[in-house]
């Protein structure tokens, strides 16, 4: 980990006159990157890179073993995959699934799973137990529930890392009961020890850093 609390393999560099996160890798959605191969990671494009940008204690180090759901098409799980090891990407739908495995050809430590978060079991077999790291941005009603259904795979010492969609949930809700609701229902299987309003970057979410109970 950097002095500035950022994982190893994050640095903050400048891109056009601006400082901003960034991870050394090969560019993904059109940011820019240096002579260095250092790429910009655009934060309100990133739930995670929202994180980091906040300051929220991630507890990431760098290395560490991650299983990601909702991985899209690969914006955020690319920087993820660049810092971490091995990287398991899960994805429910196919044409997103299909940019994320050409993202995956250039990653030698990202795997990326056609498969559905609220069904675990459906990667069990190819998830490997113990990860370091469970980062999940899933656009779905019952999102404690999946992080919950995930939890089999974290380490007893692992973090999750999660960015709650007040509007997949109930879009008629006041986001903020929206947001206790959900804190509420982890605190079943997970330690909250850290939440923050990500509204600077993508209005109406939580992010939320956990650790298994």
């Amino acid at each position: 980990m950097s002095d500035d609390g950022l994982p190893t393999g994050v640095e903050r560099r400048t891109f056009d006159g601006r400082e901003r996160l960034s991870t050394q890798g090969p560019t993904v959605y059109g940011e820019p990157a240096d002579a260095d191969g250092w790429r910009a990671w655009d934060a309100s494009r990133s739930k995670l890179g929202g994180m980091l940008e906040l300051g929220m204690d991630t507890g990431l180090v760098g290395g560490e073993t991650v299983l990601y759901l909702g991985a899209a098409a690969g914006t955020t799980v690319s920087h993820v995959s660049d810092f971490a090891g091995p990287t398991y990407a899960v994805e429910f739908a196919p044409r997103p699934v299909r940019d994320l495995v050409g993202v995956a050809e250039d990653r030698d430590n990202l795997f990326p799973l056609l498969k559905d978060a609220r069904d675990p079991e459906s990667y069990a077999h190819v998830v490997e137990s113990d990860v370091d790291c469970l980062v999940m941005d899933v656009a779905t009603r019952g999102q404690a529930t999946v992080a919950i259904r995930n939890r089999q795979f974290l380490a007893d010492d692992g973090r999750l890392l999660m960015a709650v969609k007040a509007r997949s949930e109930d879009v008629t809700a006041d986001p903020d009961d929206v947001f206790d609701e959900v804190l509420a229902d982890l605190e079943s299987a997970y330690e909250i020890l850290e939440t923050a309003r990500l509204d600077r970057f993508h209005a109406d979410h939580l992010g939320i850093v956990a650790r298994p109970k």
